[in-house]
């Protein structure tokens, strides 16, 4: 049984990393309303006939979407009946399940009755709750057989005040970055690190969009480094606490990286993809120094 948990708890986190993905998909290359205006039929039909790239691209999401609800759906029982005992699993499952039905219900939403830029940029925070959960929840279930040790921890009142303000600015920065792709901003400002050469101040709204974002990833950049210096300083003892950090600070390093090289490369559709997946795995390891904040014994 233990066996079959950790196969579909693997299983489950990476067919919900694809839903993110897939997310990003659509919305970079405009497939949206691939399947018309109709849910959960596709163009009225099951199997859509004829199919286009943005019929493929929007139908091929919606069956991860479902792939995703009903393994989440298994995890969530099994884990509850092998691993319910664990203090964290139950909250996890609550908001694994509760997140992917509410994203579930704003892309249909978004479909039928169409939705504004502002409301939009919800789903990708929304999926990324229900990722984080998931991810959680399969590393609570790797943990069982006591192979590491995350639970004997000492974190002082710094490092709590990065972790804790650290993950609510970066799903700001989320929300920021998925504000961009949804009102068409990726490349309203041409150069890097001013907008344009005709101003350095943004002067459209889009241009305000972009910088906005850039400003906000600059910022969680610099602090990911100063707690990442903190935690090489002071938690070289606590491994799990080290290595989290460091992990961190690589992935918002490829983070930064991948959003300067979409404005050089055009917007090529696998760096771009590349800047979801990073904030995605980002959010994850976040997540996760949340919860050994609440297992510190100080």
């Amino acid at each position: 049984m233990q066996r079959l948990l950790k196969i579909l708890s693997v299983v489950t986190t990476f067919v919900m990393l694809f839903v993110l993905i897939g997310g990003a998909l659509v919305t970079k290359t405009g497939s949206s309303l691939g399947c018309g205006r109709s849910w959960p039929l596709c163009n009225g039909q099951l199997i859509p006939n004829p199919i286009t790239l943005e019929t493929f691209i929007e139908f091929s999401h919606r069956l991860v979407s479902g792939a995703a609800g009903f393994l989440v759906l298994f995890l969530s029982i099994l884990a509850w009946k092998v691993i319910g005992h664990i203090r964290e699993t139950k909250l996890l499952v609550i908001l694994s399940m509760v997140f992917l039905i509410l994203q579930a219900l704003i892309g249909a939403a978004a479909v039928v009755w169409g939705q504004s830029d502002a409301v939009l940029a919800l789903h990708f925070g929304i999926s990324l709750i229900s990722f984080a959960s998931v991810f959680l929840l399969t590393l609570l279930i790797f943990e069982v057989d006591q192979k590491y040790n995350a639970t004997k921890l000492s974190i002082g009142k710094t490092m709590r005040f990065h972790i804790f303000g650290i993950i609510i600015y970066s799903y700001l920065v989320v929300y920021t970055g998925a504000y961009v792709r949804h009102t068409g901003s990726s490349l309203a400002c041409p150069n890097i690190p001013f907008c344009s050469d005709r101003s350095i101040f943004p002067l459209t709204f889009h241009e305000w969009v972009q910088m906005g974002h850039r400003l906000a990833a600059f910022s969680i950049l610099i602090w990911i480094g100063i707690a990442t210096i903190h935690a090489i300083k002071h938690y070289k003892n606590q491994r799990v606490i080290y290595w989290s950090w460091i992990v961190a600070f690589i992935l918002i390093l490829l983070q930064a990286i991948s959003g300067m090289l979409i404005v050089y490369t055009n917007l090529n559709l696998i760096i771009a993809l590349s800047h979801a997946l990073f904030i995605s795995l980002l959010f994850g390891v976040l997540s996760y120094l949340v919860l050994l904040v609440s297992r510190s014994q100080t």
